[in-house]
């Protein structure tokens, strides 16, 4: 079997990633009849089908599956390779990719990044918003914030200030339905939750039971929809007290009751330390977070 290029196999994950030739196109700056050409060629080297075309458009065989986390690797390293090679030696310039949770992003990055950038206006970004964390050892991210503790010894990670975590409503939403005294009040209130189960929201619903998916007058998993629904009034959720706070309409609701602390990190491999952009972002978040 001829080796395919390795343009091939990012052709493939493109597709893979976005469900269409046209959306792999769109991704890569390449035209769909390229992207077609990039699998046909990759799947007459492997001699394996990789998708099933119908009209409503491709469907990833059990063989895409199969080599789908080595392509996941192919592309998240070629991106990296990018990202390094644009970068002047010795210089704070180039791009550096931040993995951060969905309220993390929305919330606290972007003044962050802002004054980053006004410090080192030759740094651009590239924020990987998402619940999932991104491998740093896949090199799928430079540096990360995350609420968890890396254990892998290649990491470097350093724990900045918990995030304080209350439950919050909108004034209009208590304006209506009165301020809960008790957590058994809440049971007459409109509660706003996860969806799917996760073990930490076990290990939350375990703690306070009263916080339970029954519970909730609406489900989801997004934390930025959630956010979202407290500052529209739907009813009481969870929120970061920092970030509630900026908003004079939202108010903590059974404080004493309901407290928790997110621990942060921020983490980088250990490899990147001697990048002067990578270094830069992980030495400024760590003082943003403090």
């Amino acid at each position: 079997m001829n080796i395919p290029s390795w343009d091939l196999y990012r052709t493939f994950e493109a597709v893979l990633r976005t469900g269409s030739l046209s959306g792999a196109a769109r991704t890569l700056g390449l035209t769909q009849p390229s992207i077609a050409r990039h699998i046909d060629a990759l799947e007459q080297a492997i001699g394996r089908d990789l998708f099933v075309r119908s009209q409503r458009g491709l469907t990833p065989t059990a063989a895409a599956l199969e080599l789908r986390p080595y392509a996941e690797l192919i592309a998240s390293t070629s991106a990296a390779l990018l990202r390094t090679a644009e970068g002047s030696a010795g210089a704070v310039a180039g791009t550096v990719r931040i993995s951060a949770s969905e309220v993390v992003s929305a919330e606290h990055l972007p003044a962050m990044l802002a004054r980053l950038r006004h410090r080192h206006p030759a740094l651009t970004f590239e924020l990987s918003a998402s619940n999932t964390l991104d491998d740093l050892l896949q090199r799928q991210a430079d540096v990360a914030v995350r609420m968890v503790q890396p254990v892998q010894q290649s990491l470097i990670a350093r724990k900045v200030a918990p995030i304080p975590v209350g439950l919050h409503a909108h004034t209009d939403y208590l304006a209506r339905h009165g301020i809960p005294a008790t957590l058994h009040d809440l049971a007459d209130h409109d509660l706003i939750g996860f969806d799917t189960e996760t073990p930490a929201i076990r290990a939350f619903a375990e703690r306070f039971p009263d916080l339970n998916r029954a519970a909730f007058a609406l489900r989801v998993d997004s934390d930025v929809a959630q956010l979202a629904a407290i500052r529209a009034g739907f009813g009481i959720g969870i929120c970061q007290v920092p970030v509630a706070a900026r908003d004079p309409q939202l108010v903590r609701v059974l404080a004493d009751c309901v407290s928790f602390d997110l621990n942060v990190w921020i983490v980088m491999h250990e490899d990147l330390s001697n990048s002067p952009r990578c270094r830069a972002v992980f030495d400024a978040l760590v003082t943003e977070f403090g």
